[in-house]
């Protein structure tokens, strides 16, 4: 479990990528078994949405897998009411987000890549 300090920068992390995406509604960070680390929601059960996106992350890296496409990347599951997308943060943590149906896909890609760079380094300090 990170310290407070790395567990402030991660919120901030979390803050930030909320300002700069139309559309993000929650996010948290998770340890892959689904272990809490920090999270940023408003009406979703933090604890429950690292849970299921760990297993989310855990069956897209095993058909990735299965398919020989490489490494995964990111999950994005798109609902009636919005978009779920659960990002790895290297082989230990993930990064999920929660958008309404107005979420910008492509600017959350473009800030949540180098987001996930820096919460690795966040977390593996």
């Amino acid at each position: 479990m990170p310290d407070t300090t790395s567990t402030q920068t991660v919120l901030s992390e979390l803050h930030t990528l909320r300002d700069k995406v139309t559309g993000l509604t929650d996010s948290a960070v998770a340890s892959v078994d689904g272990i809490l680390i920090a999270s940023d929601t408003d009406e979703v059960r933090p604890d429950v949405l690292a849970a299921l996106a760990a297993a989310a992350l855990g069956l897209g890296k095993s058909t990735g897998k299965e398919v020989g496409m490489g490494e995964l990347r990111e999950v994005v599951t798109r609902c009636q009411s919005g978009h779920i997308v659960v990002y790895a943060i290297a082989d230990s943590a993930l990064l999920v987000i929660l958008g309404d149906e107005g979420l910008d896909v492509a600017r959350l890609h473009l800030e949540s890549r180098p987001a996930v760079v820096r919460l690795r380094e966040t977390l593996s300090a």
